[in-house]
């Protein structure tokens, strides 16, 4: 780590800016998180109270403004928003990570990783569900061989969530990166793609089923892998009884895992990234490992969202776009999940 602090602004003090970046930005003594933009009275005065150091001003448009005193901004707002954002940030000098969905449309991704790479500036894009906790599980035992060849994949993230708690979601539709599918789809299609390579959608149910979604909220899709794996994704906000979060089926052994990564409710109910706690989940979690006919429970590995800003950090220290150290996410996967997207609605 360099003696000097990455310089970090975070736009958008929601759940996204409050929960998935301040809290790793401030724990890792790699950045300065030097200024947090919201317009929302309250969301100020609890972003003031949280992170005195930082200049809090209003828009993102108050962030490109101090560019000159800026190194990376963090962009945790809305999704239509994300495209012109993290073009007007590059141009501003600015290394820059976009939170999921990168943007509204494949071109648009594409487009920004030419602008990154012309300008020398790093992008990147927030898939920390990477690391989470089961994601990490699964990871592991993929690498380990210990399915064999897997036929089946399985992957879902259901929620009960009758009300839609954000205006913007509310009245979001697909066009603006509103929906589901651009949500949680993201999180689940990048990890199907990380496990089991490149894939094209092959069937889509896409459905809006609650009365005030402008977008979709009941999604159903299923990938065929050029690997010759099968997967049945399933993302759902009108669940009563959620699903598994992963079954996997191979020529070896067969794994289920049930549950919620813990890093999420950690961090909402006030812990912080460096508590020893952190990430851990209870035994009770664990999943289920079936060979040959014996079952077993696995550990869970711990979750690790924090390795997406250690990562990071090591890419910007080593000299940015001009290392030879990897990206957290290279940003042209998130595009392969944009480009499934596009795929499914075109078959829906």
């Amino acid at each position: 780590m360099t003696s000097t602090p990455i310089r970090t602004a975070v736009a958008g003090f929601g759940l996204s800016g409050s929960v998935f970046h301040a809290p790793y930005l401030a724990s890792n003594p790699a950045y300065e998180l030097a200024v947090i933009a919201t317009s929302d009275a309250t969301r100020q005065s609890k972003a003031k109270d949280r992170y005195p150091q930082a200049t809090i001003v209003n828009t993102p448009e108050d962030i490109l403004a101090l560019a000159g005193e800026l190194d990376l901004v963090v962009l945790g707002t809305p999704p239509a928003t994300h495209y012109p954002l993290a073009k007007a940030a590059l141009e501003a000098g600015l290394d820059v990570v976009v939170d999921k969905p990168f943007v509204v449309h494949s071109d648009q991704g594409e487009e920004l990783i030419q602008l990154a790479a012309k300008l020398g500036r790093v992008l990147t894009v927030y898939q920390n569900r990477r690391w989470d906790a089961d994601a990490l599980t699964v990871q592991k035992l993929l690498d380990a061989g210990t399915l064999g060849t897997v036929t089946r994949f399985e992957v879902g993230m259901e929620r009960w969530a009758p009300e839609i708690s954000k205006a913007w979601k509310a009245s979001a539709t697909a066009e603006d990166g509103g929906g589901v599918l651009f949500d949680l789809g993201t999180h689940v299609l990048d990890l199907t793609l990380r496990f089991f390579g490149p894939a094209k959608v092959t069937y889509a149910e896409i459905q809006a089923r609650r009365p005030q979604e402008s977008a979709d909220d009941d999604v159903f899709l299923v990938l065929q892998h050029q690997s010759g794996v099968v997967s049945h994704v399933t993302i759902n906000l009108n669940s009563h009884l959620h699903g598994p979060r992963f079954r996997i089926l191979g020529t070896e052994g067969g794994f289920v895992k049930f549950g919620t990564d813990p890093q999420e409710p950690h961090v909402l109910g006030g812990g912080l990234p460096t508590d020893p706690e952190y990430g851990v989940e209870p035994a009770e979690n664990q999943g289920t490992l079936e060979v040959n006919g014996q079952r077993s429970t696995v550990p869970t590995e711990r979750g690790a969202y924090p390795e997406f800003y250690r990562i990071l950090a090591d890419k910007l220290d080593d000299g940015g776009s001009a290392s030879a150290l990897p990206l957290p996410v290279d940003p042209a996967d998130s595009v392969a999940v944009l480009k499934l997207i596009e795929q499914a609605r075109a078959l829906a």
